[in-house]
């Protein structure tokens, strides 16, 4: 793996976050250092917002932190944290970051967009642009080329301005878009829709998994949710909307019901779930963080996964890893953890080599629903 982004005579030290021995995977990519080609000579008002959009670790973030007041908008608190650790390891300023939901700076000179993997959440981002941004602001998108399709160019089209691309580069190319505020436009609620047979109606923002309706594994793992007056302590872990937590705290009353998930959009559609589906909305705690860094040791007697096999655009069974590792952790002697995945992932053995114990509670031709004990 390489650990230096090195461009017109500058070096940066970037990392992933968080950090692991043997990393094979960059902190950048070739569509950041277009961006970074393309803006180098471009004259910038140093009293007027940058504004980063999607940062995957603090790249651009880090590279544009001396050339004004910058602005990183992220839904992922995993990016987030990575920013911060790679600008303080490079010994740069520190930028403002921001969530997605958050007010954006008014007035940006240059809005770098690095496309998000969801259409919604791209939707959203460009409507909010179009609100917000004067005529002359320069609009720069970037991806791999891979990843920007016709249909990609129709939506900048649609919810921005005129749009044309770039040659590619290294298997990356940009996207350059015009503002037209005439196409501005309210921004739209978060998509809600019903899931009769629980009694359940759902919220979702526009970067939350399965935006209109339940998953097929969490319709799985909903039927297995156990109940029990032994359980005081919860935990959804990787909760998305908050479905499965929701169940839970039907299920089990009495229990201190807590959703962790990295994404704002996520844990924000979680707590608006809790109001709207729980008698006792307090009941429920949604929190972001890395996988369960924030939690105690020895603190829970049910976590319940639904882990993801990506980080960003890549491939990856890290986070699932470091999800049972810090399940071993939190739950409390003879604590359950019941885990969710695709029959191909394997987790069987996982659970098995780290908690020495591993059975199947459900299967059906997709996914299976997997018990281990402390």
């Amino acid at each position: 793996m390489k650990p230096e982004l090195t461009l017109h005579e500058r070096t940066l030290k970037l990392q992933r976050y968080p950090v692991r021995k043997n990393e094979t995977l960059q902190a950048w990519d070739a569509a950041d250092e277009y961006l970074i080609n393309h803006v180098h000579d471009m004259e910038l008002d140093p009293q007027r917002p940058i504004l980063i959009i999607n940062d995957s670790f603090g790249a651009l973030g880090c590279w544009f932190a001396q050339k004004g007041k910058v602005t990183s908008v992220t839904d992922s608190y995993i990016s987030k944290q990575g920013c911060i650790a790679n600008l303080k390891a490079n010994q740069l300023p520190p930028i403002k970051i921001i969530d997605c939901l958050a007010e954006l700076p008014e007035n940006p000179q240059l809005v770098l967009v690095k496309l998000p993997k969801n259409n919604r959440l791209l939707i959203w981002q460009l409507q909010q642009l179009c609100n917000l941004l004067p005529q002359d602001c320069v609009v720069i998108g970037a991806a791999k080329v891979k990843e920007i399709h016709t249909s990609t160019l129709k939506l900048f089209e649609k919810y921005l301005g005129v749009t044309k691309t770039s040659l590619a580069v290294k298997k990356a190319r940009l996207i350059f878009c015009q503002p037209n505020p005439a196409l501005a436009k309210p921004m739209p609620a978060p998509q809600q829709w019903d899931v009769p047979e629980h009694n359940l109606t759902m919220t979702n923002h526009a970067n939350v998994f399965s935006s209109d309706s339940l998953d097929i594994g969490a319709r799985l793992l909903l039927e297995h949710i156990p109940q029990n007056d032994k359980y005081t302590d919860i935990i959804d872990l990787g909760c998305g909307n908050g479905v499965i937590g929701l169940k839970a705290a039907r299920l089990n009353p009495h229990a201190n019901i807590t959703c962790v998930d990295e994404s704002y959009m996520a844990v924000a559609s979680c707590e608006a779930n809790a109001k709207l589906n729980l008698q006792t909305p307090e009941q429920l705690t949604a929190m972001v963080s890395n996988c369960l860094d924030e939690a105690q040791p020895n603190s829970a007697d049910l976590i319940l996964c639904n882990p993801p096999f990506h980080q960003q655009t890549a491939i990856t069974d890290h986070i699932a890893w470091q999800m049972f590792c810090d399940s071993k952790q939190v739950l409390r002697a003879k604590g359950q953890l019941i885990v969710i995945g695709n029959r191909h992932l394997g987790y069987d053995d996982k659970l098995k080599r780290l908690f020495g114990n591993v059975s199947v509670i459900a299967r059906n031709n997709k996914f299976v629903v997997y018990q281990s004990g402390k």
